[in-house]
């Protein structure tokens, strides 16, 4: 039986991202990796507790961190971080604890969090971006990741061209618009996600720069779809958009569920997200929906 059945979570969302955050510290499964693929479809079926990404803490595997953190899409695969579920996190544990910083550990590294400016805003340091193609990755060599040459449509007329990419732990093409509702993402984010230059796949993102200061984009979310906020998305918008010198390194990024405040910090390169994390309800996994997981 899944270590996740008549386990207890919390259904959250980081600005209308839905994140279910489930604490295996103190779990005998805790410390194995005990949540599969399987599981996590499972739990985001129509049975289940839909959600954009599943954020399961394991027991710590370094001194000085609170716990290694895995985050699973919902179609079960595995993403290296996400800054929304971070957040949602935190204030789980800020709540329950008393703490105003901490240290966690997920694919994508060391991640720190602190309570933002206010008390309802938490910050993640989301860490530095990467810009080399084999980090990003790419299939294929380019020397300059500002853009690159990928379009969708005509050759002499595309629909959307020249894509900016980063990783923030996660691969991130961003492709910048003068409006991001006129395009049919649902239908041109699948085919981009999937594109062979991505051999890990890829986040879609249309950004459009109001001014120096503030960006509004929309994003098709790798293994997950069509969302209403990505947070790694936001802070590779910010930073893309300050390497073109487009924009500054401090801006308000406006996604579909609200807005984050993004700074790429100067004196260390480090990518940090403030914003809210709104908590739900909590509940209990019915074992019925890992009766058929094996």
């Amino acid at each position: 039986m899944s270590a996740l059945a008549n386990h207890a979570f919390a259904k959250m969302n980081g600005i209308g991202n839905e994140i279910v955050v489930v604490d295996l510290r103190d779990s005998n499964a805790g410390s194995k990796a005990a949540v599969t693929p399987e599981d996590a479809r499972a739990v985001a079926s129509p049975a289940g507790v839909p959600y954009d990404q599943l954020m399961v803490l394991q027991p710590p595997r370094l001194p000085g961190t609170e716990a290694f953190i895995r985050i699973y899409n919902n179609d079960g695969s595995e993403a290296g971080a996400c800054g929304n579920g971070m957040r949602c996190v935190v204030r789980r544990l800020f709540e329950k604890t008393g703490q105003t910083a901490v240290t966690f550990e997920t694919r994508a590294g060391l991640l720190n969090c602190w309570r933002g400016p206010a008390p309802d805003l938490y910050t993640v340091d989301m860490g530095a971006p990467k810009f080399g193609w084999q980090d990003i990755p790419l299939a294929e060599e380019f020397r300059d990741t500002r853009y690159i040459e990928l379009q969708v449509g005509p050759i002499d007329a595309p629909v959307l061209h020249s894509p900016s990419v980063v990783s923030m732990g996660n691969p991130h093409a961003i492709f910048w618009v003068d409006d991001v509702n006129a395009y049919d993402l649902e239908r041109f984010g699948p085919l981009l996600e999937n594109h062979p230059i991505f051999p890990e796949r890829a986040n879609i993102t249309l950004a459009h720069i109001v001014d120096r200061d503030h960006i509004t984009i929309r994003t098709w979310e790798r293994g997950v779809g069509l969302t209403k906020a990505c947070g790694s998305a936001a802070c590779a918008t910010a930073v893309a958009a300050a390497r073109l010198k487009r924009a500054n390194r401090s801006v308000e990024i406006t996604l579909p569920g609200g807005k984050l405040a993004i700074e790429w910090r100067e004196r260390d390169g480090h990518v940090l997200m403030t914003g809210t994390a709104d908590f739900e309800y909590e509940g209990r996994f019915d074992p019925a929906l890992f009766a058929n997981v094996a």
